[in-house]
């Protein structure tokens, strides 16, 4: 069977990794604790050995995270796997998820028919507290003009909601950044993962504003974020 339900005995679930971006606090982590009566309950999935290097990539190995091999009990038999666990130098025990991390994780708990007490104790989790941000305010000197074509030209450069911004300088933890974000428009990833998102947004609505109030707010978070880690370099329009 590709997917089944299975529980990690003697672990436990934490959100510890510090996030990149200040107001999306810690993300998941799973640790081992020794004490069997913890446990870690999800979803283990096949994975074809050529798909290994693309499931690394999305999960961050060794930019945030290694890979592990674990034990899953998945009520039939006990099966080796492969499981992701914070980097040392990435963990952070002050960390709290946030509200949006949290509710997808509920979902997604829900959606694959984790046990009641599981969900409940992830409903308890209390969440981070981001600051409140004031409207971003684009500097009054835009500097140069970037499109799809021309941002794409330079690696170093990233942009969202219509600011560039330059990856070059930032801090050594955001070095992975350069190839997931460098030369691209990730108004729309971050939009998308939103817990509120319905996967409709188009950069249209972006430029009208027809964005919901926490999609509004959310971007308006990031671009602070980005303008603290990164150097502005211009506006971006896209096509």
């Amino acid at each position: 069977m590709d997917t089944v339900r299975g529980i990690i005995r003697g672990w436990q679930l934490r959100f510890n990794v510090q996030h990149w971006f200040r107001h999306e606090g810690g993300v998941g982590n799973i640790q081992p604790t020794g004490n069997m009566s913890d446990v870690v309950e999800g979803l283990l999935h096949a994975c074809r050995d050529e798909d290994l290097a693309s499931l690394d990539a999305m999960e961050s190995f060794g930019n945030g995270y290694d890979r592990v091999s674990v034990d899953v009990d998945t009520g039939q038999v006990t099966q080796k796997a492969f499981a992701y666990t914070g980097l040392p130098e990435f963990l952070n025990d002050d960390c709290l998820p946030s509200r949006r991390y949290l509710n997808i994780i509920i979902k997604g708990a829900e959606i694959a028919g984790l046990s009641k007490p599981y969900i409940d104790r992830l409903r308890e989790q209390k969440v981070h507290e981001p600051d409140e941000y004031p409207e971003f305010q684009y500097p009054a000197d835009n500097g140069h003009m970037y499109d799809e074509q021309t941002l794409a030209m330079h690696p170093q450069l990233t942009a969202l909601a219509g600011a560039v911004f330059d990856m070059r300088g930032a801090r050594k933890q955001l070095d992975c950044l350069g190839s997931l974000f460098g030369g691209k428009d990730m108004t729309l990833f971050h939009l998308k993962r939103l817990d509120t998102s319905d996967g409709t947004e188009t950069l249209e609505d972006v430029r009208r504003g027809n964005l919901s109030a926490p999609a509004k707010k959310y971007l308006n978070a990031y671009l602070h974020e980005y303008a603290r880690e990164f150097r502005y370099a211009g506006r971006y329009q896209s096509r």
